[in-house]
């Protein structure tokens, strides 16, 4: 009795010592060390470098230019003849351009650097979006190894009895030994399929300790969610409308498209030119001594640039038709996709009651077919057959689960849901 008691006490020091790990865990963690985050930040903040370039443009451009020369040579006329003269010679120059009107041009690529940051901004949210939903499908795959290995060892068990018991029979005459040696080739069937749902569960670990940036004891227990999953998705017109309005992906290529008709117009409007107001001063030190100084209004017209300037107007007009086009194919796959999956759940609806009622039938039948098999009714392979069909009725049922989640976590994805 004090050894039992010892016994559960320790097991319960076990259980309890062990340490939990949940999804939202594992999708907090992952958001706040994944490299993937961390470099669509970087690209937000580059895109928001480029906006501050262009706006560059607005303001005045002032530059400031010394040169100083030891030696200069200057030519003096004198009696209908030239002298020349060596001496030094130095002068400052300060020059201010200030842009007036350039027929939208400036404005126009300012506006398209802003949507290349919103995009940018976009492209952080699906990567969030894309990392959660790669999260949440190797977790659930952990659980589903986790059940994998219990119904395997379970399995493990049953056949072990049954060899015993079929050891028992040979030593009383009522079977033979072929009888114990096929049941003990399903035993050692059932222990390499035990030994591959262990592996696979060390590997599924192992890949969501990379995503969460910790290592993942093997040990640690995963808590079950016990959030109920939206399956009302039956309307794929409704849902549809609902991805096609918060989609990222989609949203980024609506950015594209409007980010390259801006700079289709700033493209255009380089033909027209540009007036700016300069203004400079200059004070020069040669033979003499003088200050110089200017200021003005510049009209810059391009009238001929080889064909320049037409080039990078019909690419841009190019540009922003490609990424009309490839918004709308974008468009078409997501759709293919969405109605594709709800085909999926609705399918697996049936496949779950399938393999439940199978498990209640298997269940039945098995426990029929070992008693008559104690009793020398049945044979060793009607014993392995029910349990065979019992074992993968219950590891379908699992694996439909399993698919479940996995299509609901890819229509969040495809809703644009970070958590």
């Amino acid at each position: 009795m004090r050894k039992f008691m010892f016994l559960c006490f320790y097991l319960f020091l076990n259980i309890s010592g062990a340490k939990e790990l949940t999804l939202d865990e594992c999708i907090d963690k992952t958001l706040k060390n994944h490299p993937d985050i961390k470099k669509a930040a970087l690209s937000v903040f580059e895109k928001k470098s480029s906006v501050d370039i262009a706006k560059a443009d607005y303001l005045p451009q002032i530059n400031v230019s010394a040169q100083y020369n030891p030696i200069d040579t200057f030519t003096m006329p004198r009696n209908n003849q030239f002298d020349t003269i060596e001496d030094d010679s130095w002068r400052v120059n300060a020059a201010l351009n200030q842009k007036i009107y350039d027929f939208g041009k400036t404005t126009s690529t300012i506006k398209a650097y802003k949507k290349d940051e919103n995009i940018a901004n976009l492209s952080l949210d699906d990567a969030k979006a894309l990392l959660v939903y790669q999260v949440k499908n190797y977790y659930n795959l952990a659980l589903l190894k986790t059940k994998e290995t219990e119904v395997r060892e379970k399995d493990l068990q049953t056949k072990e009895e049954l060899y015993k018991q079929a050891k028992a029979l040979v030593k009383q005459g009522l079977k033979t030994e072929a009888d114990a040696t096929s049941i003990l080739s399903e035993l050692h069937i059932a222990q390499d399929n035990l030994a591959i749902a262990k592996s696979d569960f060390y590997k599924t670990l192992t890949t969501l300790s990379l995503y969460i940036g910790e290592k993942i004891d093997v040990d640690t227990q995963l808590k079950e969610t016990t959030e109920t999953k939206n399956e009302n998705v039956m309307n794929v017109d409704l849902l549809l409308k609902d991805i096609l309005a918060k989609n990222f992906s989609l949203k980024s290529s609506q950015e594209e498209i409007q980010r390259d008709n801006l700079f289709y117009e700033a493209t255009k409007s380089e033909h027209f030119g540009s007036v700016d107001a300069i203004a400079s001063y200059t004070h020069q030190d040669s033979l003499n001594e003088y200050d110089e100084s200017m200021v003005g209004v510049s009209i810059t017209i391009p009238i001929y640039s080889g064909g320049r300037v037409s080039a990078q107007t019909q690419q841009a007009h190019i540009a922003k038709e490609i990424s009309r086009e490839a918004y709308n194919s974008q468009k078409l796959l997501i759709q293919e996709e969405v109605e594709n999956l709800v085909l999926d759940l609705q399918r697996y609806k049936y496949t779950i009651e399938a393999k439940e009622a199978l498990i209640n039938s298997s269940e039945a039948t098995r426990e029929i077919v070992e008693a008559r098999y104690k009793e020398g009714l049945s044979t060793y392979i009607e014993v392995l057959d029910a349990l065979s069909t019992h074992l993968f009725a219950k590891l379908g049922l699992l694996e439909a689960k399993f698919d479940i989640n996995n299509i609901i976590n890819r229509l969040d994805y495809l809703q644009g849901q970070i958590q």
